[in-house]
């Protein structure tokens, strides 16, 4: 199992594993941070990590956990900054690697894929039965009790953490359309918790699931496939395969980080690309649209239906109940009981409903809406 994890060079030959010292017999947490060109705020990021808490505000005991740096493709000091943070606190478990990648590879798919995998064999090294990687960004500052927080929703039945991520204020031209953003989405995942609660993500929730604050168990992270190596929304990809395997995604309001809102960010497409398309739609006077509320209610709705009919899956009269979820997707329910029963998991059987019920829904367009109607129209439905 532990050769799985074994770095590969631009070659694709064996390397030597990225993170050569031996993890502490008590670590139950690693924590990944992919950085490139981070050298102006990395030591802020690395003191947010230093200094951890117990839920009752003690210090956190440093054995539990590590953190692993990999600075990659960067043109500035990173690499020298992180090797001098190491120097001026030598109790801290921080190790830090230097990759120079390919043009094919230099993208945060292959980096975070290289990390957690590092973690994955260092955490099962150290042998914990619910061992924990955490991920975060260079340019972000998690919350004192970040890892004391994700520990307690994995304690309590979480395979997965999806942590709030707040930016730093900055009052340029993406700021309303963000806070318009983080509202029409906060109060989408409220109705869907109300229509379709989940035991394990009950309400109060949130709406993110992304490399700055997203933390899984190893076992969980191993059965999903490991993380997916794109070129970009590699931490949506990894939640996807996460929730086709039933893991229990949990999205709390407790674990919290703050991060950069800058417009030139290191990624293809992440938060610095979508506020920059939001500035740009700002200043050119266009409304900012989003899916109509609607049809996002129908979506929330027929995963109920079809989340009942799946406990119910062995029953006579399973057909009869998959026959409403049908007509919403044109078609059959023998269609819809035959892709059920090839489904290992709901999660497999939900996602092949879902792309029927995008597939359909073009057949019948439902206009997008500007995103202050939205909110508008989100808000009244839970009054």
């Amino acid at each position: 199992m532990l050769a799985e994890y074994r770095t590969l060079a631009d070659d694709g030959t064996p390397a030597d594993y990225l993170f050569a010292l031996p993890p502490s017999p008590n670590l139950r947490v690693s924590v990944v941070v992919p950085v490139r060109n981070e050298s102006a705020i990395i030591a802020h990021t690395l003191d947010a990590l230093r200094n951890q808490l117990t839920c009752s505000g003690h210090p956190l005991d440093p054995t539990l956990y590590e953190v692993l740096v990999l600075t990659n493709n960067c043109t500035d000091d990173s690499f020298a900054c992180v090797q001098r943070y190491q120097r001026q606190h030598p109790n801290f478990a921080l190790h830090v690697a230097n990759i120079q990648l390919g043009a094919e590879r230099a993208h945060i798919g292959t980096v975070r894929r290289l990390l957690m995998d590092e973690a994955c064999r260092r955490l099962l090294l150290a042998g914990h039965s619910r061992s924990i990687i955490a991920s975060t960004d260079g340019d972000t500052l998690v919350d004192d009790q970040w890892i004391s927080q994700i520990i307690r929703e994995i304690d309590a039945g979480a395979d997965a953490v999806g942590g709030r991520i707040l930016t730093h204020r900055e009052d340029g031209p993406a700021r309303l359309p963000h806070l318009r953003d983080a509202t029409y989405r906060h109060l989408l995942a409220q109705a869907e918790a109300r229509i379709d609660p989940c035991p394990y993500d009950p309400w109060p929730r949130h709406f993110q699931h992304f490399g700055a604050s997203l933390a899984v168990t190893c076992q969980a992270y191993i059965r999903a496939g490991r993380l997916p190596v794109v070129r970009y929304l590699e931490d949506d990809a990894l939640v996807k395969a996460l929730c086709r395997i039933d893991a229990k995604v949990r999205r709390s309001p407790a674990v919290r980080v703050y991060t950069s809102a800058r417009l030139q960010g290191r990624v293809e497409v992440g938060l610095s690309w979508q506020l920059q398309q939001w500035a740009c739609q700002r200043s050119a006077g266009q409304c900012q649209q989003v899916e109509n509320p609607s049809r996002s209610l129908a979506r929330f709705q027929l995963r109920h239906q079809l989340r009942q009919a799946w406990a119910h899956r062995f029953d006579a009269n399973c057909m009869a109940q998959l026959r409403p979820a049908a007509s919403q997707l044109g078609v059959s329910a023998g269609w819809l009981l035959a892709q059920m029963a090839t489904s290992t998991y709901f999660g497999q059987f939900w996602e092949i409903a879902e792309n029927q019920f995008t597939l359909y829904s073009e057949t019948q367009p439902l206009p997008c809406v500007p995103i202050i109607e939205a909110i508008a129209t989100l808000r009244s439905k839970q009054i």
